[in-house]
């Protein structure tokens, strides 16, 4: 058990029967009336983000979960199917549970969130940036540079993302799996 001075970025809520992180938060301590805390959270199922306030005080069920490295191996009619880094454990996993399954290639590092009383896989989570090479788009036109200007790019796992027209078939680029976008190239090493 908690209460509401206990409340923290990350930290993890049993609540309405769900588990929510606290995205972020604010204690509130109006002129008039009694003190609140003014939340919002994050359904680690589904996904959901919910505003909400709390009387200052009040006490909530805690919920320990647990981040583990997981390796992703290969995708098939049962899910989609994991190692554990560690143990070297195979798990497999539903699709609703993934943040951006079109990103995910073959040996991709994910992180998977456990619930730690009983050991149930809640979500698997993709590092925020990857790397992917680019297996089709179409050549860039010399002069089109003016403006912002993109084109669709296919990337290695099969996902599709916008980028600048001055990217190349073979090329390596960054993206952001959480915006789903081009962020930069990635110089050759």
């Amino acid at each position: 058990m908690a209460t509401t001075a206990d409340f923290r970025n990350g930290l993890c809520l049993e609540y309405n029967n769900d588990l929510y992180t606290i995205v972020e938060f604010q204690h509130v301590k109006p002129g008039k009336g009694s003190a609140f805390v003014r939340t919002k959270l994050k359904s680690i199922t589904s996904g959901k983000v919910l505003e909400n306030t709390f009387n200052a005080g009040v006490k909530v069920t805690t919920a320990r979960i647990e981040r583990r490295p997981h390796q992703f191996l290969f995708k098939d009619d049962l899910g989609y199917h994991f190692m554990d880094s560690s143990t070297f454990e195979q798990l497999s996993i539903e699709e609703r549970l993934i943040d951006s399954p079109q990103f995910l290639s073959d040996g991709q590092a994910v992180d998977i969130i456990y619930h730690a009383e009983t050991e149930k896989p809640l979500s698997c989570e993709l590092p925020q940036f990857i790397e992917a090479e680019i297996t089709y788009t179409e050549p860039g036109i010399k002069g089109d540079t003016a403006t912002n200007a993109t084109k669709p790019a296919t990337l290695n796992s099969g996902a599709e993302v916008q980028v600048p027209l001055f990217i190349n078939e073979g090329e390596r680029i960054k993206v952001d799996t959480q915006k789903k976008a081009y962020v930069e190239r990635v110089k050759n090493k």
